[in-house]
């Protein structure tokens, strides 16, 4: 039997994405991803619902994400959900489930959002990049309203 194992998220960073390299110096980038829902409440008045999301983005993506993104920047992230298992310093199992990009849209407008400490805050606004980190044409235009 196939299985699928896809998300699609529109957000806001929750902070800078923090790059590191492996031992055989593969970039990997990690961050905090914000996504709101309006919700009607019990007394009928809306109310803002945010999740957070764990985002890792490796190689090319990932020295992208480091370089164009920063906090408050909105952006569409593809992937697929990834738990890992993990040991806590007391010895304990713990596990993290996160989604690993695999395409990235940046959707803020240059200078909109956060803006990197001595940098000019914008990048590549509205560019889609894929995992191999070459640039596609957008498949994800968020002006188009979302089939589902």
């Amino acid at each position: 039997m196939a299985s699928l194992n896809k998300v699609m998220l529109i957000g806001n960073l929750g902070k800078d994405p923090e790059v590191r390299y492996t031992a055989g110096g593969t970039a990997v980038a990690s961050f905090s991803l914000a996504t709101t829902d309006r919700i009607k409440g019990k007394d009928g008045n809306w109310e803002d619902k945010t999740e957070w999301h764990n985002i890792t983005l490796w190689a090319r993506l990932a020295e992208i994400a480091g370089e164009y993104l920063s906090k408050g920047k909105t952006v569409y992230i593809e992937g697929r959900l990834q738990t890992r298992k993990w040991t806590d310093k007391d010895g304990k199992d713990r596990y993290t489930t996160e989604i690993v990009g695999e395409k990235m849209q940046m959707l803020s407008a240059k200078g909109e959002g956060g803006q990197r400490q001595g940098g000019q805050g914008g990048g590549r606004p509205q560019q889609d990049y894929n995992q191999g980190g070459g640039y596609e044409e957008p498949t994800f235009n968020p002006d188009d309203e979302i089939p589902f």
